[in-house]
Order: C-alpha cells, then sequence, then structure tokens
C-alpha cells in the first residue's frame, strides 16, 4: 500500500517562495522540494518534523527554487532528482542570478538525475508521477502523485494565476498549453502546492483562474 503524503511549507528567500518538505505519515521518509536558500530554517524544520530526508526534488532551475540545492545536497548527503534537462543553462548561471538578485552563496548544480516526461519518482513509499510542464522555464516539472491527489506544481499553476513568462526561455503559449493539456487533465480533485502563495485545487483554477478561461 502506498503511503499517507504529509507536506509542510517553509517560505525561503526574499521571494517567499514555497519550499515543501513532502514524507509518508508512516515511514517519516521524506525529500526536499526546492530548497531556494534560507537552509538552516529548511534543516531545523526537517528535525522539528523527526523526518529522515531521502533526497531533494527541483521543480525547475530558478534561483529562488535551486539556490540552495547543491549546499544541502552536501549538508544532507542525499541525491538531487529535476528538473527537465531544458533548465541546465539555469542552474549552471545560479551563482551570477545570485548575485544580481542580492542571494550569496547560491552555487550552480547538476543533478544526480534529470527528470522528464512520464518518469517516476519515489520518496519512500510515496511515488510521483512527472510531467515536463514548460512555459515558466523550459524544464518545469510537476510532480503528481496520483494515490494521494496531490501534486506539487512549481511556478507553473498559482491560485488564480500562472507562472511569469516574461524571463529568458519563457514562453506563455506554451506554459499554457501545459497547463491545459497535462495538468487540469489530472482531475479537479487533485490538491496542489504551488511555488509561492496559497494552495488550491486544479478544479477551482479551472473553473476559476482568469488565465485558464476561454
Amino acid at each position: 500500500m502506498p503511503g499517507t503524503p504529509r507536506a509542510g511549507i517553509i517560505p525561503v528567500t526574499p521571494f517567499q517562495q514555497n519550499c515543501t518538505l513532502i514524507w509518508s505519515d508512516e515511514t517519516k521518509v521524506g525529500a526536499v522540494v526546492d530548497p531556494g536558500g534560507d537552509l538552516d530554517r529548511i534543516v531545523a524544520a526537517i528535525a522539528a518534523q523527526g523526518i529522515t530526508i531521502e533526497k531533494i526534488l527541483l521543480t525547475h532551475g530558478h534561483i529562488d527554487h535551486a539556490g540552495g540545492a547543491d549546499e544541502l545536497r552536501e549538508r544532507l548527503a542525499v541525491p538531487i532528482e529535476g528538473p527537465h534537462e531544458a533548465d541546465r543553462y539555469l542552474l549552471d548561471s545560479l551563482p551570477a542570478t545570485g548575485a544580481n538578485y542580492g542571494l550569496e552563496g547560491a552555487r550552480a548544480v547538476t543533478p544526480d538525475r534529470w527528470l522528464a516526461d512520464g518518469d517516476l519518482v519515489t520518496v519512500g513509499e510515496l511515488a510521483f508521477d512527472i510531467l515536463h510542464a514548460p512555459g515558466h522555464s523550459p524544464g518545469s516539472v510537476v510532480f503528481v502523485s496520483r494515490d494521494a491527489r496531490f501534486a506539487l506544481v512549481g511556478d507553473v499553476v498559482f491560485k488564480g494565476s500562472v507562472g511569469r513568462t516574461d524571463l529568458p526561455g519563457g514562453s506563455h503559449d506554451q506554459l499554457i498549453r501545459a497547463i491545459k493539456e497535462k495538468v487540469l487533465p489530472l482531475g479537479d480533485d487533485i490538491a496542489f502546492i504551488p511555488g509561492h502563495g496559497p494552495t488550491s485545487t486544479l478544479g477551482e483554477e479551472r473553473l476559476t483562474n482568469p488565465f485558464l478561461q476561454d
């Protein structure tokens, strides 16, 4: 039987990015999703929950999501999985991007595993299907637990909005197509944690998100 997933959100960096701890209630084995920075806060939250971290997951390569990933990998001695390799250039340029935004200590990072559409990622007893959903960035991915009806969507879609597409490599048309053709068909009952702001469900966004209305 699949484990029961639990999630805890830790807003990090001046961008208030939703770094997320995801773990199985039964085994307390979990992952850190998008450790953009503020690593001491992340490590403290891991300890407070009594979780054993098995891996780090990245939804995409922007500084507020991936800026702390390489250092956290070193501190926890765990592998990094994701995003899609199309975001390699973003991950390679994290030190320069961090300097531009005044975020010290960002390191370039090469994941231990790049993810592609249709891949499966396991975290202890939990299993996540991977959707490649470009548009906000070329290599953005969505992690979907079909058993738990739950997704981690990065900056693909938000409550009432969608990811910005004015950054290098962004495409609004590509993003909307990915949301409508890949993400929304997962089902209205899917609850999701976005990269910023409050949680929502795909059904609520399908009905009310102004960017997703025909």
